[in-house]
């Protein structure tokens, strides 16, 4: 960990993200549309004025922390400069802005602070949900303050997976509750709400770094679509799928997704 970063940068993480978290709320309206200018950026994926508005608040608020530090969000044009940096920011606004639109409560605002491909430090805001994830290297990982241990699960069948639906393939697991935001589903496995999480799309880094963190710290395995592990803060920061699950059904997972996984990166634009 860089002596650079002890205790109170932390807390100063922490407070720059509870207070970007904050203004979002603000925007926010349960069971309603937001206090916010809503349109899209591509088809099927929203964007508000409040993803801006939090960008707008955490750049400079996080560049105080740690003035040589690259930067990439979501919500800024990408700065090739950060490729030379020795630790970079990686931000997602507003991770779930799906929900955030339609007055639900899966969204988030995520931070991860990120060194030599990986990720040391997170933070989590979840305001709507009442819920605050962080987690440092080695550290291991809380929400609200709670320290987390991740599912033990050691069989697939039955296995949790927030969705909204399994195709028949995959009837022998357990549907729970699903928030838009994937990294508060990544949450859901350090928590021990669920066991297992999937895509099978290309990603980009700043959606799932800080949950990447919060998960390994208590005990969860990520990794891309075909198991192999992920790096951060690459030219181009994407990754094909993600498999974040206990560690026990990992391989299991992994083995599940795999002809399905492989079809689907050989069929991507």
């Amino acid at each position: 960990m860089p002596k650079t970063l002890s205790g109170p940068d932390f807390d100063a993480i922490i407070a720059a993200t509870k207070e970007a978290g904050a203004l979002a709320y603000s925007m926010w309206r349960e069971g309603e549309e937001p206090d916010a200018k809503v349109w899209e950026k591509t088809k099927g994926h929203p964007v508000c004025d409040a993803d801006l508005a939090v960008d707008e608040l955490l750049k400079p608020k996080l560049a105080a922390i740690l003035p040589d530090a690259g930067w990439l969000s979501e919500e800024t044009v990408d700065d090739p400069a950060r490729l030379a940096a020795d630790m970079v920011w990686l931000v997602d606004p507003i991770d779930g802005t799906r929900d955030f639109v339609r007055g639900r409560k899966g969204w988030c605002v995520s931070v991860a602070l990120v060194a030599n491909g990986k990720p040391i430090f997170a933070v989590m805001d979840a305001p709507a949900a009442d819920q605050l994830w962080t987690a440092k290297v080695g550290g291991g990982a809380r929400c609200n303050g709670k320290l987390l241990t991740a599912s033990k699960r050691s069989g697939f069948r039955g296995a949790r997976i927030p969705a909204d639906e399994l195709p028949r393939a995959d009837s022998d697991l357990t549907l729970v509750e699903k928030p838009n935001s994937i990294a508060m589903r990544m949450a859901m496995i350090a928590c021990d709400r669920a066991d297992f999480v999937a895509t099978l799309r290309w990603g980009n880094e700043w959606d799932i770094a800080a949950a990447h963190l919060i998960a390994e710290e208590a005990g969860a395995t990520v990794s891309d679509a075909h198991g192999m592990p992920l790096t951060y803060n690459k030219p181009k920061p994407l990754d094909f799928g993600l498999i974040c699950s206990a560690d026990g059904i990992h391989q299991a997972a992994v083995d599940r997704l795999a002809e399905i996984a492989k079809d689907m990166k050989a069929a991507a634009p």
